[in-house]
C-alpha cells in the first residue's frame, strides 16, 4: 500500500476529515478517561488527612490506594469484552456513571471500610473508561488524522498520574480531603450525558454475555488481583516472609495458568490475545510497560524525597512537580507534528535519551536539591516522555485491524499499569536495600577515631546546651539523623543511575526495530 504524499494537493474527502461534533464528544470522554486514570494518584498526597479523618491505622489506609488499582487492572483487560457485548455507548456510560457515584460516596465515607469498598467500585468501572478511550481514537477518527488525535490521549495518559499528587494537594489544603473525591461528580454526569447522547458508532452484540466464560474472568481477577496484591504490599512486609504476600502469589501463579489456559482453548474467551500475533502491538507493549516503570517510578520518588529530605508539604511538593505537567501539555501538539515528519523509530530513540538524560543529572543529587536544581531534570522528564509515547502508541495500535482494537486497547493499557506496579515494587524494594547498604557502611566511617564526627558531635552538643543534661543524647540523636538522610540520598542516586542505564539500553535497542510506517497506516502482521 503506498503512503499518501505528505502535502497532498487536493481537498480531503468527508471520509478524511474531523467532525468537529466528533472531535467535542471525544474531547468529553478523554476527560473521563483522564478522571479515571487521576484518581489513581490523586489521594497519594493526602493519605496522611484521610486516615486522620477516618480514623484509620497505617495497615488500613494503604488501602485506599491499593483497592483502586486492583480493581482496576481487573476491569481493564475485561472491557475489551464488555465494549463488543454492550457497545461501547452503553459501557462508556455505564462506567462513566458507576465512577461518578463511587466518587460521591468515598467522598461520604464514614469509615475506612466504607472507603475501601466504595475506592474498589470505583476503580472497578472507571478502569472501562481508559481502554474505551484509545479505542475510539482509532475507531471514530481517519488513521491519517492520528498525529492530531494521539497527542491528546498520550497527553492525558503521561499527565494525569503527574499531576494526581499535585491537585489533590493542592484540594485537600484549600478544602478537604473529600473534595478529591466530589471534584469529580459534575464532570462525571455531564460525560455520561454526553457519552449516551452522542456515542453511537458499534452496535452491542448482548448474546456475548450469554456466552461469558466466568471461569476465565474468575482465574483472570485471581492471576491479576493477586499480582497487584503482591507488588503493592510485597515492599512493605518483606515480600514473601508475609503470609498474606506469599498466599497471594500463589494464588496469582494458580490462577495464572488457568487464566492462560481458557484463553487459548474457549470458544469466546474472556480476553482476545490475538492481538499478540502482530510483531508491532507487541513491541509497543513492551515499550509501554518501560515507560510505565518511569512515568509511576518517579512520580512515586521525587514525593518521596521532597517530603523526607527537603521536608516539603503535599503543596510544595505539587508545585515542584507541576513542571512536568507543564512541558508535557506544551510539548504535546510539538510531538503530535514530528510524528508525521520523522522515523517512529528515531523519536523513540531521541524520548528515550532526553529522559535517560534527566535521570543522568539527578545523579549528582544532593540533600540541599530543591525546585531549582530538579527544575531540568523534570522538564527532560516531561519532553522524553512524551517525545517516546505517543510513536509506542502508535507502533502498538496503528497496526491493527479494527476488530481488534478493543480487545488490544486492554491489554496495551495493562502494559502500561503493570510496568508501573512492577517499577514501584522494584523501586520501593531497591530504595530499602540501598539506603541499609550505605547506612551500613556510613555507620562504620562513625568512630571516636575520626576527628571530623567528634568535632560535629561536639558543636550538636553545644547547640543543645540549653537542655542540660540531654544535650549529648540530642547530640547524637541529632547526628544519627544526619548520617540517616545521607544514606536516604545515597540511595536515591543508585536508582537515578539503574534508570539512567535503563533508558540507556531502550535507546540502542530501538536501532533492532524494523522501520515502521508513518502514522496512520497500516502495517502487516
Amino acid at each position: 500500500m503506498t503512503a499518501a504524499p505528505a502535502h497532498p494537493i487536493a481537498a480531503p474527502s468527508s471520509a478524511d476529515r474531523i467532525d468537529p461534533k466528533n472531535l467535542v464528544t471525544f474531547l468529553c470522554l478523554v476527560f473521563g478517561m483522564f478522571m479515571a486514570i487521576l484518581d489513581v494518584q490523586i489521594v497519594s498526597a493526602s493519605l496522611a488527612d484521610i486516615q486522620a479523618g477516618l480514623s484509620a491505622s497505617v495497615n488500613e489506609i494503604t488501602w485506599v490506594q491499593t483497592s483502586y488499582l486492583i480493581a482496576e487492572v481487573i476491569m481493564i483487560p475485561f472491557s475489551g469484552f464488555l465494549s463488543r457485548a454492550l457497545g461501547t455507548r452503553y459501557l462508556f456510560a455505564l462506567s462513566c456513571a458507576g465512577f461518578t457515584f463511587a466518587s460521591l460516596m468515598c467522598g461520604l465515607a464514614t469509615s475506612i471500610t466504607e472507603m475501601i469498598i466504595w475506592r474498589a467500585v470505583q476503580g472497578f468501572v472507571g478502569g472501562a473508561m481508559i481502554p474505551t478511550v484509545f479505542a475510539m481514537s482509532w475507531l471514530m477518527f481517519p488513521r491519517s488524522k492520528q498525529p492530531i488525535i494521539s497527542p491528546l490521549v498520550g497527553l492525558v495518559v503521561t499527565i494525569a498520574p503527574t499531576i494526581g499528587p499535585s491537585l489533590g494537594g493542592y484540594l485537600t489544603d484549600a478544602l478537604s480531603w473529600r473534595w478529591l473525591f466530589f471534584v469529580n461528580i459534575v464532570p462525571g454526569i455531564l460525560i455520561t450525558i454526553v457519552a449516551l447522547i452522542r456515542v453511537d458508532f458499534d452496535k452491542p452484540d448482548f448474546a456475548l454475555l450469554r456466552r461469558l466464560d466466568w471461569i476465565g474472568l474468575i482465574s483472570m481477577a485471581g492471576f491479576l488481583g493477586g499480582l497487584e496484591y503482591v507488588l503493592e504490599e510485597g515492599p512493605r512486609h518483606d515480600w514473601l516472609n508475609d503470609t498474606s504476600v506469599l498466599v497471594l502469589t500463589y494464588v496469582s501463579a494458580l490462577s495464572a495458568c488457568v487464566f492462560f489456559w481458557r484463553v487459548t482453548t474457549a470458544a469466546e474467551p474472556i480476553v482476545d490475545i490475538g492481538a499478540f500475533t502482530y510483531r508491532n502491538f507487541t513491541l509497543g507493549a513492551v515499550f509501554s510497560f518501560t515507560v510505565g516503570i518511569a512515568l509511576f517510578g518517579l512520580t512515586y520518588l521525587y514525593p518521596i524525597y521532597l517530603a523526607q529530605i527537603r521536608g516539603h508539604n503535599a503543596v510544595m511538593i505539587g508545585e515542584t512537580l507541576f513542571v512536568t505537567g507543564i512541558v508535557m501539555f506544551i510539548c504535546a501538539p510539538l510531538t503530535g507534528r514530528l510524528i508525521t515528519m520523522m522515523d517512529p523509530r528515531v523519536m523513540m530513540m531521541f524520548g528515550f535519551i532526553i529522559f535517560g538524560t534527566g535521570t543522568w543529572m539527578t545523579t549528582g543529587l544532593t540533600k540541599d536539591w530543591d525546585f531549582w536544581e530538579l527544575l531540568v531534570p523534570q522538564v527532560l522528564r516531561g519532553m522524553g516522555l512524551m517525545t517516546a509515547m505517543l510513536p509506542i502508541n502508535n507502533m502498538a495500535l496503528g497496526s491493527l485491524p479494527p476488530e481488534r482494537l478493543k480487545s488490544a486497547a486492554g491489554l496495551y493499557n495493562l502494559t502500561r499499569i503493570l510496568g508501573g506496579a512492577v517499577g514501584l515494587a522494584l523501586l520501593t524494594t531497591l530504595l530499602n536495600v540501598r539506603t541499609d547498604h550505605h547506612l551500613a557502611r556510613l555507620h562504620e566511617q562513625i568512630t571516636w577515631s575520626r576527628g571530623p564526627v567528634v568535632e560535629t558531635l561536639a558543636a550538636l552538643t553545644q547547640r543543645f546546651a540549653a537542655f542540660g543534661a540531654d544535650a549529648p543524647t540530642m547530640a547524637l540523636k541529632q547526628l544519627n539523623a544526619i548520617v540517616h538522610r545521607q544514606g536516604v540520598v545515597m540511595a536515591f542516586i543508585d536508582i537515578f543511575w539503574v534508570l539512567t542505564i535503563m533508558f540507556a539500553l531502550l535507546a540502542v535497542s530501538t536501532v533492532f526495530l524494523k522501520r515502521q510506517a508513518v502514522a496512520g497506516a497500516r502495517t502487516a502482521k
